[in-house]
């Protein structure tokens, strides 16, 4: 039988991702957009038009949905304003529906001082705005979830694509590799964690399909790629088979312009995740979805870095 999924956010780099992935998964996807692109949207997909800060216009859209995925992410410097009012319309369309709720989670909510190996049960410790922020997020969902609102968050580090989207790796690392070049925010010595967007969608079409055998609310960690700058570059030189040259980010003259800029004020708060080691775990994934396979590294890189 099959099953319907609404992605808010359906046209963001997560959703048209997760949409992908669920109709390979032969689901019914319908997305919600306040406008849809003048480009070609997937046929299979129905699309539905309208304002995700109104619960209404949500609650409609998600009737008879099993699941609900919020891809909706606004601009950083929106958060504070825009992240309630988002949640407030997610959560009255699952109450409305019944539906799962599952959310793309992120590494902010652990904080400058997070240890290298992040796990679920790892302390959030938030100590930047936009930390804090998505931790309110969470604990919204968790104390919904006592109120019979089942939702599941799968964590994970920053996006490699082809799509571009702005993010730290094609707005940055590769933007010049054309020209042999790559721009690394941090030291290369440092573990972080990134994950191939299109596995990390196939991960949550996976808990999707067990969400019946989940916990009311709970999370799991995407491990994706825990590798250092140089493991990186290393790898991003197999794919370019040529030498690529490495040049840092200007983050002084970034802390300088952000006293203008409320985005890259935003972007420079951030620093601190190319400074401090950091990979997630991915045992509490894998133990739930035993089969499930990512693609080595070169794989991932070499579609990104096609585009």
């Amino acid at each position: 039988m099959s099953q319907t999924v609404i992605i808010l956010g359906v046209n963001g780099r997560f959703g048209r991702a997760a949409a992908q992935a669920f109709l390979d998964a032969g689901w019914s996807v319908r997305g919600l957009a306040r406008h849809w692109p003048g480009r070609a949207v997937d046929p299979r997909i129905q699309q539905i038009t309208g304002d995700a800060f109104d619960p209404g216009a949500v609650s409609a859209a998600a009737f008879g949905s099993d699941v609900i995925v919020n891809a909706l992410n606004p601009p950083y410097p929106d958060w504070a304003r825009d992240l309630p009012r988002l949640t407030a319309s997610v959560l009255a369309a699952a109450r409305a529906s019944g539906a799962t709720v599952m959310i793309p989670g992120n590494v902010y909510n652990y904080g400058a001082a997070m240890p290298a190996v992040l796990t679920e049960d790892t302390p959030h410790r938030p100590t930047t705005r936009k930390g804090r922020l998505r931790q309110v997020l969470e604990d919204a969902y968790a104390t919904a979830s006592a109120d019979g609102v089942q939702t599941i968050i799968l964590r994970a580090g920053d996006f490699i694509e082809r799509e571009r989207t702005s993010g730290w790796f094609d707005a940055f690392v590769a933007a010049r590799v054309a020209q042999g070049k790559v721009t690394y925010p941090g030291p290369l010595d440092r573990l972080h964690a990134w994950a191939y967007l299109p596995d990390m969608a196939r991960a949550l079409v996976g808990l999707a399909e067990k969400r019946a055998g989940l916990p009311a609310f709970s999370s799991f960690g995407f491990e994706g790629f825990n590798i250092t700058g140089a493991q990186l570059v290393a790898a991003m030189e197999r794919v370019a088979r040529r030498p690529l040259k490495v040049t840092s980010m200007p983050w002084p003259v970034m802390a300088v312009i952000g006293l203008v800029s409320p985005m890259i004020r935003e972007v420079t708060e951030m620093r601190y995740l190319w400074q401090t080691h950091h990979s997630i775990d991915g045992s509490r994934l894998a133990g739930v979805l035993p089969a499930f396979h990512a693609p080595p590294l070169e794989t991932a890189l070499a579609d990104a870095m096609a585009a």
